[in-house]
């Protein structure tokens, strides 16, 4: 067969070979770093997943309510679903559990089918789940056009907020209605029932949440919100509805597996809701995973992620769990406190048992507005509001994708969302592979490699104190970069100096050029120094035309990492040479 060959940073070798299945292929991750867990590396895992653990606890209460199920079910599916995820998965970094993009669907299979339901939808999620790994589908999940995602992710986010209207106000509304414009109609006659008390615990748990970051990013804003409206409560004279009062005592242990009855019956209706779990599983996995290599250099399996993922929706409901992906903030909490091996996540997953065993009897005391203010925020960050607007000015076909889900994913149903979401990126994909001439562009982003097979990876060199390098992975999933923005959010402290890697982006659109600029302006409110490394011909063009070149800086810019880094030294004063610009033979050959 004939081999494609591309020039990366001066380095010449095969683009990509396609074997049929291999052993190392479906190899977790944590196999392949034991040589890494050396006692040192170990501790500072550990020390991570206790971090991610305490920051996890009330998001996983949280979701869990507002899927419809007790909140028990939510510290389940982060304690077995999280240790699976993290011990077979094809990231070092990856963290596993609830998160909000499955709250619309899950609600909506409970209210439908019941819990029984919502167990049989999450095993055959998980079932099409391990298909697409071993079937070697992960690396088409990042052809999926990012209009596609964002509108039904901005749709989830306006839908979880709807829900959560209730009890943030302690409105008196026994029954809400499921659609959208039900809901808000129903407010809106029930608006003279707002309870003050129960306003007034939300908006404190709401005010804590926004503004602890500013006291400390150490201890999450909202567990302290958590403890602070439960005290509250506890000791005021507020009667505001509880955990307690609404689903009563919070079991301290975790069941023991028990198989749900099978209906063929329900089975068949259960095919499309147990697919859309399983697609918006594998893009929220994928996406983290994505993002957590750009922040430490690292490169994930996505097929072996897959297959883990699978695993974990097949296993975690015999245990009364919820579905589980991996969760993005959860997974940038894990990098930013030390974390670079699946043992993080497998401690993480530890500490939320302990929890439970030790202090799940407290839980019941915590105020649903309390829990209400947490949503809010979760909808918040889904929404990617700055990234919508961006997407607004983009190509008018774009345009109308993303505006498409987004209303039919807000006013009618996910799952159809889902559908038309899914051929909408048939036919756009079709269109871009149709203007695109470069095949080695599409073998390279088709493989999945391991980062051992990469003898260019930021792992080998070594990067000084105060200098981050994220690299983003391919032009078709520059979105990525928006969810990189976020992660950044949750850094302590910003980085001196943050080297952005670019050399797998032959590419680069509107999009990502706003991205891009928002990541400049974002650098110099924080005084950090950026540098762009790995630069191909087309990207340097497009920031002359756009005008980042010079905001950037010539002297910023780079054809190679090692450059990049004696830059970065040099700014930091640990070394001082005289080196020319080195671009890539790549963008020499073109720039001729």
């Amino acid at each position: 067969m004939q081999k494609h060959y591309i020039e990366i940073e001066g380095c010449r070798g095969p683009l990509v070979h396609f074997p049929f299945l291999t052993l190392t292929m479906f190899k977790p991750k944590l196999f392949s770093i034991l040589p890494e867990l050396t006692p040192d590396r170990i501790m500072k895992d550990v020390v991570a997943g206790i971090m991610v653990g305490i920051v996890a606890l009330p998001l996983a209460i949280a979701f869990a309510i507002a899927s419809g199920v007790s909140p028990e079910k939510g510290l389940i599916t982060a304690v077995v679903g999280g240790f699976l995820v993290s011990f077979l998965g094809g990231s070092r970094v990856q963290i596993g559990g609830p998160t909000g993009a499955f709250i619309v669907i899950l609600y909506g299979i409970v209210q439908q089918y019941g819990v029984n339901g919502l167990v049989l939808a999450t095993i055959m999620s998980g079932v099409i789940l391990m298909i697409m790994g071993f079937a070697q589908f992960g690396s088409l999940i990042k052809f999926i056009p990012y209009p596609v995602i964002v509108g039904f992710t901005s749709g989830i986010a306006v839908i979880i907020f709807s829900s959560q209207v209730k009890d943030f106000f302690g409105l008196d509304i026994a029954v809400v209605p499921a659609d959208f414009i039900g809901k808000w109609t129903a407010y809106a006659h029930n608006l003279p029932t707002l309870d003050l008390s129960s306003f007034m615990i939300g908006a404190i748990a709401l005010l804590i949440i926004v503004f602890w970051p500013k006291v400390s990013r150490k201890i999450p804003g909202s567990l302290v919100a958590i403890i602070v409206t439960t005290l509250m409560v506890c000791y005021l004279p507020l009667d505001v509805a509880t955990i307690a009062s609404r689903f009563g005592e919070i079991p301290s242990t975790i069941p023991a597996p028990s198989l749900p009855s099978f209906d063929f019956a329900t089975i068949q209706h259960l095919i499309m809701p147990a697919t859309t779990i399983a697609l918006l599983g594998a893009i929220e996995a994928l996406l983290s995973a994505v993002v957590a290599d750009g922040m430490i250099g690292s490169r994930h399996k996505s097929n072996m992620e897959l297959i883990a993922q699978g695993a974990a929706n097949i296993i975690t409901p015999l245990f009364g769990g919820i579905p589980v992906t991996g969760a993005i903030a959860r997974t940038a909490t894990n990098v930013k406190n030390g974390g670079r091996t699946p043992v993080a996540g497998m401690v993480h997953a530890i500490t939320l048992l302990l929890i439970m065993l030790l202090f799940g009897k407290w839980a019941k005391l915590i105020p649903m507005p309390a829990l209400a203010a947490i949503l809010i925020v979760v909808a918040w960050n889904m929404s990617e509001v700055k990234v919508f607007r961006q997407l607004l000015k983009s190509p008018r076909s774009d345009v109308i994708v993303l505006l498409t889900t987004f209303g039919l994913t807000v006013v009618f149903d996910l799952t159809l969302a889902i559908e038309i979401g899914m051929l909408l990126a048939v036919i756009l994909f079709m269109q871009r592979m149709a203007q695109l001439s470069n095949v080695g562009v599409i073998t390279n982003e088709l493989t999945d490699r391991d980062e051992e097979d990469d003898p260019n990876t930021i792992v080998t060199r070594k990067v000084p104190d105060g200098v981050e390098v994220f690299e983003i992975s391919g032009p078709f999933f520059f979105g990525a970069a928006s969810k990189f923005r976020e992660a950044m959010d949750i850094v302590e402290k910003a980085p001196k100096i943050r080297i952005i890697r670019m050399r797998s982006v032959l590419s680069i659109d509107a999009t990502g050029l706003n991205m891009m600029k928002g990541l400049l302006k974002d650098c110099k409110k924080n005084d950090t120094r950026l540098i762009l490394s790995g630069v191909h011909a087309q990207p340097l063009f497009a920031l002359q035309q756009y005008g980042l070149y010079d905001e950037i800086g010539e002297e910023n810019i780079f054809g190679n990492i090692d450059d990049a880094l004696d830059h970065a030294r040099e700014i930091l004063g640990l070394a001082k040479t005289g080196r020319q610009k080195n671009f890539t033979p790549t963008v020499q050959r073109e720039m001729q």
